[in-house]
């Protein structure tokens, strides 16, 4: 029997960071924060950039971008968490907090997922996440806000308006 664990923070679940032990989710109580599920070998993949900049850009006023790789979308993130890293910080200089390669979809879906995919983006899409790169705001009451798809740059007027917003909050 499963537990049905949509609605409650997602910022509560375990995970293991990507160069291991713990990821302490809990530390971002309190923080706005964009997770993001994202792969090295993608057409997205440059969107790394702009997650960079807006984790630089907002980091002091306590947001955070934290990536979470996943293989699940034609096997576009095939690494192991070390060359994950190296890719990460040699192409795009991401300073931003990394979790183990989960996968997001499925009977495997991550718990963390599982709280993620429930919410509907402004085009009234939930469930399954799409492709590498959809992106989940999360407020600093621990709940999801908003939803982006994979195609809306993480520098977009629309994801800097709905950070600022909760920032503000």
């Amino acid at each position: 029997m499963t537990t049905d664990i949509r609605g409650e923070s997602p910022l509560t679940v375990e995970m293991d960071a990507l160069q291991g032990g713990p990821a302490n989710l809990s530390q971002y109580a309190g923080k706005v924060v964009l997770v993001v599920n994202v792969a090295s070998k993608c057409g997205l993949t440059p969107q790394y950039a702009g997650l960079e900049r807006l984790h630089e850009r907002y980091a002091q006023r306590g947001f955070t971008v934290l990536g979470v790789p996943c293989n699940q979308f034609l096997g576009q993130e095939p690494g192991s968490a070390a060359e994950i890293a190296e890719f990460c910080s040699a192409t795009y200089g991401v300073s931003f907090p990394m979790t183990e390669k989960v996968e997001v979809n499925g009977e495997g879906r991550h718990p963390l997922y599982e709280r993620l995919v429930g919410f509907a983006d402004a085009d009234g899409h939930s469930g399954d996440v799409r492709w590498n790169f959809e992106k989940f705001l999360i407020g600093r009451d621990g709940e999801v806000v908003a939803r982006f798809s994979p195609q809306t740059d993480p520098e977009s007027a629309e994801v800097v308006a709905a950070i600022e917003e909760r920032l503000a909050a």
